[in-house]
C-alpha cells in the first residue's frame, strides 16, 4: 500500500536560487511539481560564461532548464531573474507571480551566497564580503519571507515557508564567520515567525543540509580528499544529493506535514546530531 504526500493540486510554489543544474534548488522546484505544484523559478540571471563547465556542455539555460523540466511534468512554471538581497525587486516579484500564477501558497528560500572569499578568518574578512554573504543568506530569506508572508495574510492563505539554512549555522565552524552568522540568524528569523504566524495558519521552517554534493562544492576534489571528508563526517557514509533536501521540503509542505513549524531540521547523513 503507498502512502502519498498530499495538499499539493492547485497550489503555487516559488523557489529562489533555482537555476543550476547540479544543485539543491533544481530538485525543490521539480519534485514540487512532481507532487502537483506550478513553480515558480527565480534565478540571478547568470552571464553563460559564469556556468560550470557541465552546464556549459549540457547546453543549460538556467533557471529555464529547470522550467522546461517542471512543464515537462504537466505543471505551469515561470522562470524570473530576481535578486533576492533587493528588497524592492522581491516586492516586484511577489507582484508579478500574483498577476501571472494568481496565488502563492509555498515559499523556497534557496537562494545562497557562493562559497569563496567569506572563508577566511574574520581578522582578515573584507567587510564587502561580510555584507554580501549576510545581504543574501539573510536579508534575502527575510526580504522574501516578509513579503509573501504579508500576502498570505491579506488574502487568508495558510502558506508554507521553507528556508534552505545549514548545518554550518549550528556548527559554527572557523574560517565561516559570515556564513554561520548568516544562517544562524535564518535560524532565529525562522522561530521568530513561526511563532508570530501560526495562529493565521502559516508554517515556517528551516532545513539544514550538510555535505551536499553539488558544483558549489567543486573545489574540493572528488577523489581521495572528497572520501575522507564523507568518511570523517558523516556516519550514512555518503554524500547527500539536492533530492535528499527536495524529500524533506517537499513534506514539510505537505498536508501530512501540517503539524510542524519552528524547526530547524538537520538533513545531513547524521554529521550533527543535536538541534
Amino acid at each position: 500500500m503507498s502512502y502519498p504526500l498530499t495538499g499539493f493540486e492547485g497550489k503555487v510554489a516559488v523557489v529562489t536560487g533555482a537555476g543550476r543544474m547540479r544543485s539543491i534548488g533544481r530538485p525543490i522546484a521539480v519534485e514540487l511539481a512532481r507532487a502537483g505544484c506550478d513553480v515558480v523559478l527565480t534565478g540571478t540571471g547568470r552571464p553563460p560564461d559564469r556556468y560550470p563547465e557541465e552546464e556549459k556542455a549540457a547546453g543549460w539555460h538556467d533557471v529555464e532548464s529547470v522550467a522546461e523540466e517542471v512543464e515537462a511534468l504537466g505543471r505551469r512554471a515561470l522562470p524570473l531573474v530576481s535578486d533576492v538581497s533587493d528588497a524592492d525587486a522581491v516586492e516586484a516579484l511577489a507582484d508579478r507571480v500574483e498577476g501571472e500564477m494568481g496565488r502563492v501558497d509555498i515559499v523556497v528560500n534557496n537562494a545562497s551566497a557562493a562559497r569563496g572569499a567569506d572563508r577566511v578568518p574574520v581578522v582578515e574578512l573584507p567587510l564587502d564580503v561580510w555584507h554580501h554573504v549576510i545581504d543574501v543568506n539573510l536579508h534575502g530569506v527575510l526580504y522574501t519571507s516578509r513579503t509573501f508572508a504579508q500576502r498570505f495574510l491579506a488574502t487568508g492563505t495558510p502558506g508554507c515557508i521553507v528556508n534552505i539554512s545549514s548545518v554550518g549555522g549550528k556548527i559554527m565552524g572557523p574560517r565561516t564567520a559570515a556564513y554561520a552568522a548568516s544562517k544562524a540568524a535564518v535560524h532565529a528569523v525562522t522561530a521568530a515567525m513561526a511563532k508570530e504566524l501560526g495562529p493565521a495558519g502559516i508554517r515556517v521552517n528551516a532545513l539544514c543540509p550538510g555535505i551536499i554534493d553539488t558544483s558549489r562544492l567543486d573545489d574540493i576534489d572528488r577523489g581521495a580528499p572528497w572520501e575522507r571528508l564523507v568518511a570523517a563526517q558523516i556516519p550514512l557514509g555518503r554524500a547527500g544529493e539536492g533530492l535528499d533536501v527536495a524529500a524533506a521540503t517537499v513534506f514539510l509542505c505537505s498536508d501530512q506535514g501540517a503539524w510542524v513549524t519552528g524547526q530547524q531540521w538537520n538533513v545531513d547523513g547524521g554529521q550533527l546530531t543535536i538541534h
